[in-house]
């Protein structure tokens, strides 16, 4: 790819985005023009100073691939005002305050943030709101183009098939079905466990000993241990709602009770507030459970595993009986992916202990008693509680090249997406060269990824 040519001035612009005029002399301008939208060289270099916060090291050629992908925004854009689309404001904020929130963690509080980025507060929640609802309308306008693709029929789909080469069909990786008899240890006495000790841990802070030091020495969250619990100045809706409202109930310099969060049990002691946001400190400590606990659950499942191999009971009667995961007792222990819902796994979406037990199994078999991680908290990003099981094996699909007969919805799923790509890559080509555009002699060395933007340079 060719790289773009610029001037040393533009090189070298400053990383204060809301400045008007660039280091080396070079004043803001517009860079494109698309329709009635305009972008700007500060719109631009926005972009490249995020992408560098996400850690995208910015380069000339990025700066090409950036403003092509805002000059097709600009057309999505225009066509979403054309439908009269519209944004749900409650999502708008929503998405306004996550920002804000992420950039005050990064930053250090709102003061830096104006500092970064060279505006007020609120001009940079006017901006990033208009951000939003344009990128929102934007995204609704895509999918609007693309979901006019006309039904995908039997007929569309045998086509594919007949005039794709065999080589380049998709191939179907193996998939497993799979039953499960789940027992949990005692969480109740795990959780007491963990209380009784914060309790006396809390105890020897009000008496006198260091926070900071029990942290370093007792805490389970290894981020902030090291930092004798410290998590920094950050804005409190990064943290679970029972933390920050602690958190923020309490004066600088005092300890809050035990307070409970997906993650575990923590005590709090605040440094700091300010505004919206806080610095503390926290010990967290997770339940623990003994070698015991796996040792009566593995007895249990191993009298269940021999007792249904010996024909005293079926798998199915086992789970609907002593299974005590809810999810899968009342229907024999299938188990379902939580996110899709379908009874068949490729290995990358079972859990790493599920796969072990079973990967050298037969159909029908059950493998040994396994300690492994339920799904609970899998939405929310983190790992699920600690279960214990066997699992059978119900069906193996091994890998093959998609069919009409086995993998029809997954054919049509692929041809799908294929017609909705050539729809909006014909609604860009379309709208490129009936569209007002102009591109600034700045960005002539591009080489756009789109031959139409190419020949508008």
């Amino acid at each position: 790819m060719k790289h773009i040519i610029l001037t040393a001035a533009a090189l070298l612009l400053c990383l204060n985005m809301g400045a008007q005029k660039y280091k080396g002399g070079l004043v803001d301008k517009t860079i494109a023009v698309v329709g009635g939208e305009a972008i700007l060289l500060s719109d631009l270099e926005a972009e490249v100073q995020q992408m560098r916060m996400n850690g995208t090291s910015g380069d000339r050629d990025m700066r090409c691939e950036l403003l092509e992908r805002m000059m097709e925004s600009k057309l999505f854009l225009m066509q979403a005002r054309v439908d009269s689309l519209s944004v749900s404001g409650e999502m708008v904020s929503n998405s306004l305050n996550q920002r804000l929130d992420w950039f005050r963690t990064q930053l250090g509080g709102d003061e830096e943030v104006e500092k970064y980025f060279g505006k007020p507060l609120y001009k940079l929640r006017e901006e990033w709101k208009k951000t939003l609802e344009e990128q929102g309308l934007t995204e609704q306008a895509r999918y609007e183009i693309a979901s006019r693709t006309a039904d995908v029929t039997p007929y569309d789909v045998q086509q594919y098939l007949e005039n794709t080469d065999p080589q380049d069909l998709p191939v179907v990786p193996v998939k497993y079905q799979l039953s499960q008899v789940c027992i949990y240890p005692d969480r109740e006495a795990a959780a007491m466990a963990v209380k009784e000790k914060l309790l006396s841990l809390r105890e020897r802070i009000m008496n006198g000993e260091k926070f900071a030091t029990l942290a370093r020495i007792y805490s389970e969250d290894p981020g902030s241990a090291r930092r004798g619990g410290e998590l920094g100045l950050a804005s409190k809706g990064i943290f679970w709602p029972a933390f920050s409202d602690a958190a923020m109930s309490l004066r600088p310099g005092t300890v809050s009770q035990i307070v409970e969060t997906p993650d575990g049990f923590h005590i709090i002691e605040v440094i700091e507030k300010k505004g919206d946001m806080f610095n503390a400190r926290h010990i967290l400590l997770k339940p623990q459970y003994t070698a015991d606990d796996q040792t009566k659950a593995f007895a249990r499942l191993d009298s269940l595993k021999t007792q249904i191999q010996e024909g005293n009971i079926t798998f199915d009667m086992a789970a609907r009986f002593f299974s005590e995961d809810p999810a899968t007792r009342t229907n024999g222990g299938q188990m379902a992916d939580p996110s899709t819902g379908s009874a068949y796994f490729e290995i990358d979406q079972l859990k790493p202990a599920d796969y072990a037990a079973i990967k050298d199994l037969k159909p029908g078999e059950i493998s040994e008693p396994v300690a492994s991680q339920d799904n609970e908290g899998y939405q929310q990003g983190r790992s699920g509680n600690l279960v214990y099981k066997i699992i059978r094996v119900d069906k193996i699909v091994p890998a093959h090249a998609a069919t009409f007969e086995n993998d029809y919805n997954q054919i049509l799923e692929n041809v799908r997406q294929q017609k909705q790509i050539e729809s909006v890559d014909k609604f860009l080509e379309e709208k490129i060269k009936s569209t007002y555009i102009v591109i600034d002699p700045l960005f002539k060395e591009c080489e756009f990824s789109r031959e139409a933007w190419n020949q508008r340079k």
